[in-house]
């Protein structure tokens, strides 16, 4: 499996990063490795996560991380996970 970012995850990931840099260097690196590790770790527990809020396709699941929500899409015939985005869980 191949995990694929989309331009707009790149550049959601940016902003919350460069706002996050503004408080704590040391906490957003940390922050970033483990988002990183979750990423990674996707194909294999993609089971796990629910079928994404934003749309309607039961290949496209959410991951939950500190506050943010990254949805996914799992391109089975070209053995492709495409992460669409990265954006705050408004509740």
């Amino acid at each position: 499996m191949k995990i694929v970012c989309s331009e707009l995850y790149e550049k959601q990931l940016k902003e919350i990063l460069e706002s996050m840099l503004e408080f704590d260097y040391k906490a957003t690196k940390s922050f970033k490795s483990y988002l990183d590790t979750i990423i990674v770790n996707i194909p294999t527990k993609s089971k796990k996560y629910k079928k994404s809020i934003f749309f309607d396709d039961e290949k496209i699941k959410d991951v939950e991380h500190q506050g943010l929500r990254i949805p996914f899409y799992i391109d089975e015939e070209n053995d492709v996970y495409l992460i669409l985005g990265i954006s705050k869980i408004v509740t």
